[in-house]
């Protein structure tokens, strides 16, 4: 009797060692740890998973990941922020983390040391590459964009991710990437920044920008802040111009930088040029926070794309405008908006006394405004009445805008 009951229990625990090993051989999702480690003096976890049948991969596939902590941990246990890294073309994930062992060598790539930091990879998986957008043209949610996200997800879980301090970079390809699967998704990622991107196909592709011919827009959530920084003389960067007009267009945020730097990727090299483009605290963009958005305005320099590319001129678009939210309720939001002084930022540029903009509001997180209603606005002693637009953005135009911060408040009209 004993031996009886001894046989399917060993069978039980064979089978179940056996579905424990393919497992860790071959994992598939939630993500399985393979190996920790040391990193500049940090904790690095290495990760492995297998394909969700939801992303629509044709076929199996495994992919890698690393998760950096931060140097030490919060005095006051606060969740971390997360700084996400998309790679270029010349590396993988791995080579990737590498580069950050130097500074100069990718300086997009190194994560703030308070951070807890993702490194994914798009080069095990021959769909992926280029982050998906040459196998996965369109406006669809392709799979390597729900691989990506369903990986933040997991980490800002898995980690206890403060969700409101998310960010997503990258340079060169993983500059496309990171317009192409940042800017629709402003309700992941509070603001995204990308190193000379590889073209803009991705983002134009993914959001019906031109020069696809699209008759409707793609319906996303308010995008997160952009930033963006790149080179006339760099053949990568062509299409610039019908990005910046269709960003400005859709009013979304955006923050671009420009000279003859080349594809480089070196900070300190790129601001002998640009000295512009670590000037604004993107890190510093909440997600659970209202922002303005600045179209149209008065103190943009003219882009040279397409036609201007031997230009040596640096240049910029909205790169001194600022803000700080003082107030969103119900009723209303109240924000005080101004330019940069002189003294504020050290510059080769000229920062104007006082700049005319349009300003949106975006990211409302107590105000609710319908398609098409009529609001109040204020600022300073000016005002007035605006309808919303078709998905409730509302734009005040036409603002003066100087160094003294004045308050723009927006409240319903009862």
């Amino acid at each position: 009797m004993e031996n009886d009951m001894k046989n399917p229990i060993l069978a039980v625990m064979f089978v179940l060692a056996a579905a424990m090993t393919a497992r860790a051989q071959d994992p598939s999702w939630p993500p399985a740890k393979q190996k920790e480690s040391e990193f500049t003096g940090r904790k690095l976890d290495t990760y492995q998973h297998g394909s969700k049948k939801e992303w629509g991969y044709d076929k199996p596939q495994k992919d890698t990941f690393l998760v950096l902590h931060p140097k030490q941990a919060r005095a006051n246990k606060a969740p971390s922020p997360l700084y996400v890294v998309l790679h270029s073309a010349g590396h993988d994930v791995h080579s990737c983390l590498a580069c950050t062992t130097k500074v100069g060598n990718h300086d997009i790539y190194h994560s703030p040391p308070d951070f807890f930091a993702l490194y994914l990879d798009c080069k095990a998986n021959k769909g992926d590459w280029w982050w998906g957008i040459n196998k996965y043209p369109g406006p669809d949610v392709c799979p390597t964009e729900k691989r990506v996200l369903d990986t933040v997800k997991w980490v800002i879980k898995e980690y206890g991710i403060d969700e409101n301090r998310v960010y997503l970079c990258g340079n060169s390809m993983g500059g496309s990437g990171t317009l192409g699967i940042g800017v629709p998704h402003g309700d992941i990622f509070a603001a995204i920044k990308a190193n000379v991107p590889a073209e803009v196909k991705h983002v134009s592709s993914r959001m019906n920008f031109p020069p696809q011919k699209a008759e409707v827009n793609v319906i996303v959530p308010d995008p997160p802040i952009v930033v963006d920084y790149s080179a006339q003389n760099d053949g990568w960067s062509r299409g610039h111009d019908a990005f910046a007009k269709a960003m400005n267009e859709r009013k979304y945020a955006l923050i671009m930088y420009w000279g003859p730097f080349g594809h480089a990727n070196n900070h300190a090299n790129i601001m002998k040029v640009n000295d512009l483009i670590e000037s604004f605290d993107w890190l510093s963009v909440k997600k659970n926070e209202s922002y303005p958005v600045f179209t149209n305005a008065s103190s943009n320099d003219p882009l040279p794309w397409p036609d201007q590319l031997a230009d040596k001129k640096a240049g910029q678009i909205n790169a001194f405008f600022r803000w700080k939210n003082v107030r969103d309720t119900p009723d209303a939001i109240e924000m005080k908006v101004f330019l940069l002084k002189p003294a504020d930022l050290k510059t080769t540029f000229t920062i104007p006394a006082e700049a005319t903009a349009d300003v949106s509001v975006r990211r409302l997180q107590m105000l609710r405004v319908a398609p098409g209603a009529t609001v109040r606005w204020t600022f300073g002693k000016t005002d007035g009445e605006v309808r919303a637009d078709a998905a409730g953005c509302v734009t005040i135009p036409r603002l003066k805008i100087t160094a003294e911060p004045t308050s723009l408040s927006i409240r319903k009209v009862k």
